[in-house]
């Protein structure tokens, strides 16, 4: 069964938080978009990514969340006050954190710093939060639905 997936995001990433949304659905999932709803540079992310990771708590085995800002770090520090949730910071260029937050830690929240993953972090080999999305069984499965949307909204900004 795949999970439902809460999003939350504040202005810096709002743009990122539409593209995920949209690729997640057409692969199937149910998505719950909990904020920002639009772009409003005067939005205050506590209130949109406390949303989604309270989401997340009612049910900790099927839900997961992603929640965007500028660094995800603010975004982390707000999700992780809430009971159950585990949410990891994906700001670098090293993929290797968002599986050792998996594999390691079982994080459920992805918190995505939109103003510092870089194109070459969605190369062709990078995994970003794709390997975390889906249940783990035993071993991390994967798809590779992040590598294409990281790779369009790069070459969207890029534009």
């Amino acid at each position: 069964m795949k999970p439902k997936i809460f999003l939350g995001a504040d202005h810096a990433g709002f743009e990122l938080k539409e593209e995920v949304k949209a690729y997640l659905r057409k692969l199937g999932y149910e998505v719950e978009d909990r904020g920002a709803f639009k772009l409003d540079a005067e939005d205050d992310y506590p209130d949109f990514i406390s949303a989604a990771a309270r989401e997340v708590a009612k049910n900790l085995d099927n839900h997961k969340g992603i929640i965007f800002g500028g660094s995800g770090q603010g975004e982390a520090m707000v999700a992780n006050k809430i009971k159950g949730i585990r949410a990891a910071v994906f700001n670098s260029d090293n993929p290797d954190i968002v599986k050792l937050s998996r594999l390691h830690n079982d994080s459920n929240v992805l918190s995505i710093g939109a103003r510092f993953v870089s194109k070459e972090t969605v190369a062709p080999k990078a995994v970003i939060p794709e390997i975390w999305i889906l249940e783990i069984t035993g071993a991390v499965e994967s798809i590779s639905f992040i590598l294409a949307l990281f790779a369009s909204f790069s070459a969207s900004k890029a534009s």
